[in-house]
């Protein structure tokens, strides 16, 4: 069975029979993170676009762990220019790998290096590990397209952003569960900035009254399923 850690922010490490993988691992600068870069073992880094807290430690956890990044075409080659061995994939297109199989969505968003570099499209992951489906869609506004994913696929999770601001608010995250149909919802991208800082249990709450299952990970907690 495969398993989630909330890393803070919209940083997960999942780990199954096969490999271990972490996604977007913003962890240093980040004032709600408590593992380091240097206490992850991973397999594979996957990244959903450029901006800092989202590439945040990619670079050095996927040198230190020989971990090829899996990401965007030009997001990719950007790790590549930094000394990283990469897999660059593209939106729509999907892979298998050691660990399990990954496919790439779309994410209504952007995505530049805190250089300035331009990084292409952002996306969402959906990562089928051990036979589950977990779907990340990184940074993303509400879009309809998430009801074909959701019928596409048997979602066994999401995780999806509810800090409003830069990405979905708490009602617009309510539509998105519906529209997906996931098994369970774990909402992610909030408090980490006074920006987005918004109430999860209003999120839990709302979703449970639509007939879902939903549930508040802490930093550093775990979700096996």
């Amino acid at each position: 069975m495969p398993k989630i850690t909330f890393l803070g922010h919209s940083a997960f490490y999942m780990e199954g029979s096969k490999g271990r993988i972490v996604i977007d691992p913003f962890l240093s600068g980040n004032p709600v993170a408590k593992m380091k870069p240097q206490d992850l073992k991973v397999n594979f880094v996957l990244l959903t676009h450029g901006h800092g807290d989202h590439l945040g430690d990619a670079i050095e956890i996927s040198r230190t762990n020989q971990a090829p990044v899996i990401a965007p075409f030009e997001l990719a080659n950007y790790c590549a220019s930094q000394g990283v061995t990469i897999h660059p994939m593209h939106i729509g297109g999907a892979h298998n790998f050691p660990f399990g199989r990954v496919k790439l969505t779309i994410a209504h968003h952007g995505s530049s290096t805190p250089d300035g570099t331009y990084t292409g499209n952002p996306c969402g992951f959906l990562v089928t590990m051990d036979g589950k489906i977990f779907y990340h869609p990184g940074d993303t506004g509400l879009f309809y397209d998430m009801k074909l994913i959701g019928e596409m696929n048997k979602i066994d999770v999401a995780v999806l952003p509810i800090g409003d601001n830069f990405t979905m608010g708490v009602d617009d995250a309510v539509k998105a569960t519906e529209f997906l149909n996931p098994g369970m919802v774990i909402p992610m991208h909030y408090k980490t900035f006074d920006v987005i800082d918004v109430r999860p249990e209003e999120f839990v709450n709302k979703v449970k009254e639509k007939g879902f299952n939903g549930q508040i990970l802490s930093v550093n907690s775990s979700y096996e399923f």
